[in-house]
């Protein structure tokens, strides 16, 4: 009984992790650094929203401005395309995004919907640096 009740406590801590679950999300007014692995954020971490990423990391933040905006810059070799989800009062709402430029470059996005949070997924490496749908 004791051993169900741990796996039951710690399969709890581990789904409510931003950076175990599936995504990463960052709620308006936040700013993370995160790696990715296996095309989803790991070792995420809230930052100062000025941070600037270490080598091989990515710093995200997310604003109520306009709508909703988000800076996004990759310390990596390679560029990423990957999924954003615009996150309000009803279901999440999948949106266009911009490639994740590769060498510490900052990718702005603006979406006019005003969202409580934005959800990050699915990174793939680009084959082209820099565009966008």
């Amino acid at each position: 009984m004791r051993l169900l009740a741990t796996s039951l406590l710690l399969t709890a801590v581990l789904t409510a992790s931003p950076a175990l679950a599936q995504g990463l999300t960052v709620r308006t007014g936040e700013t993370w650094s995160f790696r990715i692995a296996n095309g989803q954020p790991v070792k995420a971490r809230k930052v100062a929203a000025q941070s600037r990423p270490k080598s091989g990391e990515v710093v995200v933040t997310v604003r109520s401005m306009m709508g909703t905006t988000m800076t996004i810059i990759s310390n990596n070799r390679q560029a990423y395309t990957y999924k954003a989800e615009l996150i309000g009062a009803e279901k999440a709402v999948a949106t266009r995004s911009c490639t994740l430029p590769a060498n510490a470059r900052m990718s702005f996005e603006n979406w006019p919907q005003t969202a409580k949070a934005v959800r990050l997924s699915q990174f793939k490496v680009a084959t082209k640096d820099g565009a966008c749908p």
